[in-house]
């Protein structure tokens, strides 16, 4: 379905719109997309949790006054699907970069893994990956990691309501995680070889939940930017939407 003239956009007073992230895209570059699309308003665009390159799925993106909501919608709790590759492990905790090193899987059972996952309940103290968005001294640590710098990040407590083991064929398993806000389901990864004595790394991830909102009502972005580009910003900007815009 497409979003119809009976609804139209309201970039100034504020729009929260869904977009299914594509891989290979940051985050920004989506913002940066959309902010292109709208530049005759000249409103404010930011969105509400990062996405790795590699990770797919949802983004919340909020123009004109609702990117003051974007705080409150980072602090929502939020839904991951993803496989994790066992046997191995890289300097970014998934596969931004290559294996540094490799274990022998013999003795890894898929009993063992299961009951592994079960470590993770709860809250957690968790170091993020040095490859991170984090700002350490106002500049990226990713920026540092990339420059062979050593980078001390700090443990932060956060929140796993669900780990479940969706599948498993080795050396690849297959989860879904509800997770609190703050969480690296890469560090997740690397802590859960680590817990099973041996090597893990992220291979794929998708975030299907913040809240109630979900990446099945998400815009695909090209069809996204397309309707925007049809708007008459003169004659649509005109009703503010206090609710997500997904695929109408």
């Amino acid at each position: 379905m497409t979003h119809t003239p009976k609804q139209p956009f309201n970039f100034t007073e504020g729009e929260v719109l869904l977009v299914d992230k594509p891989l290979r895209w940051t985050s920004f570059d989506v913002v940066h997309k959309i902010r292109n699309a709208i530049k005759p308003l000249k409103v404010k665009v930011g969105h509400a949790g990062t996405l790795d390159p590699l990770a797919t799925g949802l983004l919340v993106i909020c123009t004109g006054k609702f990117t003051k909501r974007i705080d409150e919608f980072q602090a929502q709790e939020k839904t991951y699907i993803g496989t994790l590759t066992l046997g191995a492990t890289t300097p970014s905790y998934d596969l931004e970069r290559e294996i540094d090193q490799r274990f022998d899987l013999a003795g890894i059972t898929e009993e063992r893994i299961v009951d592994t996952a079960k470590l993770f309940l709860g809250e957690i103290e968790q170091v993020p990956p040095a490859h991170s968005a984090i700002k350490i001294g106002g500049e990226r640590v990713y920026e540092k990691a990339r420059r062979g710098e050593t980078v001390a990040v700090k443990p932060r407590k956060v929140q796993i309501s669900e780990f479940e083991i969706t599948n498993i064929d080795m050396p690849h398993v297959e989860f879904r995680v509800v997770c609190s806000k703050g969480t690296y389901i890469r560090s997740l990864a690397h802590d859960f070889g680590m817990a099973l004595n041996n090597g893990a790394y992220l291979s794929q991830l998708r975030r299907t939940k913040i809240g109630d909102f979900q990446v099945t009502d998400a815009w695909q972005l090209p069809d996204l930017v397309k309707r925007i580009k049809g708007v008459n910003f003169a004659a649509s900007d005109e009703t503010s939407h206090a609710v997500a815009l997904g695929k109408r």
